[in-house]
């Protein structure tokens, strides 16, 4: 199994659909993206991020809870700007998305999602 870990990345992420997306739904800065994968799965957890812009609920919600996602983010441990774009495609929460109010009422969030591909180099 490998295991690979981005700190405090800017998340966009993107509903899969035929016709590909332009514009994110929504936008999250995570303390820690890892993404474990193995010969035929790959699974990965975002630690303590929040949203920047759109809706994060609707990763939880309803109809968000069985939809495909596309995540996308750039490596800032690559100095150029030629290969630090990373990709996951076709990746699911099932609803595992929780979050914690502290005492000021902002939510910070943790999820762990599956995916069936990925751009990590």
């Amino acid at each position: 199994m490998t295991e690979n870990i981005w700190n405090k990345p800017v998340i966009c992420i993107f509903k899969e659909r035929d016709i590909p997306e332009v514009e994110p739904f929504v936008v999250i800065k995570a303390r820690k993206l890892v993404i474990n994968q193995t010969n035929n799965s790959l699974t990965g957890s975002i630690q303590d991020f929040f949203k920047l812009m759109g809706s994060i609920d609707y990763l939880s919600s309803t109809e968000g809870i069985n939809d495909h996602y596309v995540l996308c983010w750039f490596d800032d441990t690559i100095p150029e700007m030629t290969g630090d774009f990373r990709k996951i495609f076709d990746a699911c929460f099932g609803g595992n998305v929780k979050f914690e109010v502290n005492k000021n009422g902002k939510r910070t969030y943790n999820a762990v999602f599956t995916a069936k591909h990925a751009k990590l180099c």
